[in-house]
């Protein structure tokens, strides 16, 4: 779907207000007005609140699901696969925090094939998180831990960066990902 300037600018500010206030307390007239336009001109670039939700949520799961399919089928270490998995979330926040805000408390919201088709990228997704820490735990990269407390801990730390990242926006990204990279790799004792 050919995203227009004017729909980029309607999914920016509906994001920030779902964000706000969550989406079920959002209508299309509170995002018109986000805008300062008439509820009516914004029907004439987007159908439907669930129209701009799907836009905002599935965008950023492809984003998550191909750059994960990359990073599983790299010829690197168990350890660097992770270093890349962090590096990925601390882009998509920096970058984006308000979708990411939406991506994980108003994806419920989806409707039908939306929200199956998600689903499935966000199982898939932890699947291939599995795989890495499982291949690094065989090839003694990783401690033989609990695999779903590693894969539990690292995964709520990254999907959370956004509700942080807005108190520390001071943060260098190259700071923030060395810094995330050696707790979450090596604990911080």
């Amino acid at each position: 779907m050919k995203v227009t300037e004017r729909k980029s600018e309607i999914i920016t500010i509906a994001s920030q207000l779902f964000r706000e206030k969550g989406y079920s307390a959002i209508t299309m007239r509170d995002i018109a007005q986000a805008m300062d336009i008439k509820a009516a001109s914004l029907y004439n670039h987007i159908k439907s609140k669930q129209e701009i939700l799907v836009l905002i949520i599935i965008e950023i799961a492809e984003e998550f699901t191909t750059v994960m399919n990359q990073i599983v089928s790299s010829e690197v270490s168990s350890i660097e696969k992770i270093k890349k998995v962090i590096h990925l979330h601390i882009d998509i926040t920096l970058r984006n925090p308000d979708a990411l805000a939406c991506l994980n408390n108003d994806w419920m919201h989806l409707e039908d094939k939306d929200l199956n088709y998600f689903l499935k990228m966000r199982t898939d997704y932890e699947e291939n998180f599995r795989k890495i820490v499982k291949q690094g735990i065989a090839s003694e990269q990783i401690k033989n831990l609990n695999q779903e407390v590693i894969i539990f801990s690292t995964l709520s730390t990254l999907r959370t960066l956004y509700l942080w990242y807005n108190k520390a926006k001071s943060l260098n990204d190259k700071v923030l990902k060395n810094d995330l990279e050696e707790i979450l790799l090596k604990g911080i004792v």
